[in-house]
């Protein structure tokens, strides 16, 4: 996936790549994608109950909903378009570490692992997406 065209770096944060020239350590687009898949290969790990159904429902959703919108700002139509877009990845990204943490897991350490490795992703965004 290529780099997104508006994405800000904070200081510190490029690397070199083989040929000496440097690149974006974090591509937003690729890690919010990657995001939404592992967040869907978790919830087909979670017990399907009355109550983690519809958390499952609206954590799958959300998660799907950043990277989405975060491709749309990537091809934005203008400076509205792109800071509507972001502003709706950030919502989402909200939603996503509340749904994360209201899913049930009923003591599944491996489960909770993950969740917890989800819910830092989710917050090592938000630099990058307050930039707008």
């Amino acid at each position: 996936m290529e780099n997104s065209k508006f994405e800000k770096e904070p200081e510190g944060s490029k690397s070199h790549d083989k040929t000496g020239g440097q690149k974006k350590k974090y591509d937003l687009e690729e890690r919010t994608e990657k995001f939404s898949v592992r967040v869907r290969d978790f919830c087909v790990r979670l017990k399907r109950d009355t109550i983690n159904i519809q958390y499952i429902k609206q954590l799958v959703r959300s998660a799907g909903s950043v990277a989405a919108n975060y491709i749309e700002a990537n091809e934005n139509l203008g400076d509205g378009d792109l800071k509507y877009r972001i502003k709706v990845c950030r919502k989402e990204s909200k939603e996503s570490r509340l749904w994360l943490k209201h899913v049930l897991t009923y003591g599944d350490a491996a489960l909770d692992q993950e969740r917890a490795l989800l819910i830092q992703e989710v917050l090592s965004w938000k630099i990058y997406l307050q930039q707008f």
